[in-house]
């Protein structure tokens, strides 16, 4: 059956790190994944999404990451993902390199998720008390990266019991490989994965296949 109809105040739009790190030229990030998102069009798509959202109601959360300018929040002795943005200086608290990519960039009545200071967006932020005062039962994931943040926040949410919806054509990654990876294996099991335009013809009230869908 999958997800028949969207209820727009019952579904939040999820923008996870469309930072400028990542998706702006100057961004420390954006050489990582210009190639995967220049290729499927990941900001045109999210923006597209935000605009429909908006539109029909949804609430919109921004959740970006940032840290101290000595990474305090990170142990000395920090390993993979993590120890790439120390080393790479990314993410720093107060810069232009935090600010979310302009043709995403928050409303003044949206909300942003303070806190996050890993990959999952619940993990060390107040999501979760908003999502539920908000009265949401639905989460669409976009944002960075495919396999790390966005798949993190995804099972969490999933273990919390909301429905969750990923955009498979608003993620970024490091490699197609990547992406294909987490959309066609991992992202089933945790989401109804879909392309943008199928969740705004959800939003249109159109009937989409939401049970399982193939890397595209």
């Amino acid at each position: 059956m999958g997800i028949e109809k969207i209820e727009p105040k019952e579904t939040a739009l999820m923008l996870i790190e469309l930072q400028n790190e990542f998706m702006s030229p100057g961004g420390v990030l954006y050489p990582a994944i210009e190639k995967v998102i220049k290729a499927h069009k990941v900001l045109e798509n999210a923006s597209a999404v935000l605009k429909k959202a908006r539109e029909k109601g949804v609430h919109i959360i921004h959740v970006p990451i940032h840290f101290s300018h000595d990474y305090r929040e990170i142990c000395k002795d920090v390993y993979g993902i993590l120890k790439g943005v120390v080393e790479g200086k990314a993410f720093k608290m107060g810069t232009w390199n935090t600010q979310f990519a302009q043709s995403v960039s928050p409303l003044p009545n949206e909300v942003v998720i303070e806190g996050k200071r890993g990959l999952c967006g619940f993990a060390t932020t107040n999501l979760e008390f908003i999502l539920r005062q908000l009265g949401v039962n639905t989460v669409v994931l976009a944002g960075n990266l495919a396999n790390v943040c966005v798949e993190s926040t995804m099972r969490t949410a999933y273990e919390k019991g909301f429905n969750v919806i990923t955009l498979t054509d608003c993620v970024g990654a490091t490699s197609e490989e990547a992406l294909e990876a987490a959309v066609k294996i991992n992202y089933p099991l945790y989401s109804y994965p879909m392309t943008h335009s199928e969740f705004i013809d959800l939003l249109e009230g159109k009937k989409v296949e939401t049970e399982t869908k193939a890397y595209k």
